[in-house]
């Protein structure tokens, strides 16, 4: 899971930006620099750095008119033992790579994406929230076409950037549970389209329905399946996940999910706890009919956002209560994560 940067930093250097680590908040913040590739005449360039905040970009770039770009995001952490671990990159690496060749872009190799990510937290390592302060380097991986193109086909020249961002959690409080809720006016992702890749346009598309939720009080939206409307997908930026009353562990299966790099730990984790990992169906009425006695939101952001509550139709379930607002499976599940990432439990998965 977690790869640990070959060369020592300088312990002193960690957290010398002296932020108000608790109170970061999950937000662009500059930093010292961000690192990055040019891809032309059918090759990449060696890596770069710039301190700029700006990027040059020509006007007629695919990825300004048609949406040929792909993102990841993954994390640095500063451990209990003073070291500098990157949690999972291979996996974000290889991530990258099905969006690429989903929107016919070149990919990097594995070895360039993680030479990348560790250069860029090596050049901002006082932007590394210290250890015990609960956060992280936040890493933005950014992969587009920036070559012109007018009639519909690739770009000829390519960009790759990481950037680095010091963040806390991304819903503020940690493991405080949020409402939810089903939206019913948009689809997320077509059944064949691009929602199983992690694209740029993905998201645009939940802006409104996001804007909207919050303002009626639901912190996170939940979407069903495009083509029935009945099977539960993911919410807006998170993969869905719930305990169910049989103790399994339950998430959806569909070729228009994302395929969460921390859905897929979490599960690694809980078969190692003896717990049933389901990849299956999972039918909105089973949600609303208490089927479940604990519902998540997990990404690389969250880690896991537990889930007080889901609306749908007028009709709201809740979850957990006001002793226990945070379910047993989902803490224990959370602080396993944590553990591995921080260093302070050893990962058994990699």
């Amino acid at each position: 899971m977690i790869t640990r940067l070959n060369s020592q930093v300088d312990e002193l250097e960690v957290g010398k930006a002296n932020l108000d680590w608790p109170n970061l908040g999950f937000q662009y913040r500059p930093t010292n620099s961000f690192v990055y590739y040019t891809y032309e005449n059918n090759k990449w360039s060696d890596i770069k750095t710039s301190n700029d905040e700006y990027i040059p970009i020509h006007i007629g770039a695919t990825a300004l008119h048609y949406g040929q770009a792909c993102f990841e995001g993954l994390k640095a952490f500063h451990c209990n033992d003073k070291k500098v671990r990157i949690f999972r990159p291979q996996e974000n690496a290889k991530r990258m790579k099905q969006s690429c060749d989903r929107i016919c872009m070149p990919s990097l190799t594995q070895e360039q994406f993680i030479q990348a990510a560790k250069k860029v937290v090596k050049d901002n390592i006082e932007f590394l929230p210290p250890y015990g302060t609960g956060g992280a380097l936040y890493l933005r991986p950014l992969l587009y076409g920036s070559g012109p193109k007018i009639g519909l086909q690739p770009a000829d020249s390519y960009t790759f950037l990481l950037m680095a961002i010091p963040v806390a959690d991304y819903y503020k409080g940690g493991m405080k549970p949020v409402n939810a809720v089903v939206v019913e006016e948009f689809d997320r992702a077509a059944p064949r389209g691009v929602g199983n890749v992690k694209v740029a346009g993905n998201y645009a598309a939940d802006i409104q329905a996001n804007i909207a939720a919050k303002k009626d009080g639901f912190p996170i939206c939940l979407y069903l399946d495009a083509k029935t409307n009945t099977y539960i997908e993911e919410f807006s930026t998170s993969n869905f996940f719930a305990i169910h009353k049989s103790g399994a562990f339950v998430t959806p299966n569909s070729l228009a999910i994302l395929e969460s790099i921390t859905n897929k730990s979490l599960m690694e984790i809980a078969r190692s706890e003896g717990i049933d990992v389901q990849i299956r169906q999972i039918s909105i009425d089973e949600v609303m009919n208490g089927d479940f006695t604990e519902v998540a939101a997990c990404g690389t952001a969250v880690v896991i956002t537990p889930i007080s509550s889901v609306t749908y139709q007028n009709k709201t379930v809740h979850f957990g209560s006001e002793t226990e607002p945070v379910g047993p499976v989902l803490k224990r599940l959370y602080d396993r994560v944590r553990a591995i990432q921080t260093g302070i439990e050893k990962d058994p998965f990699g």
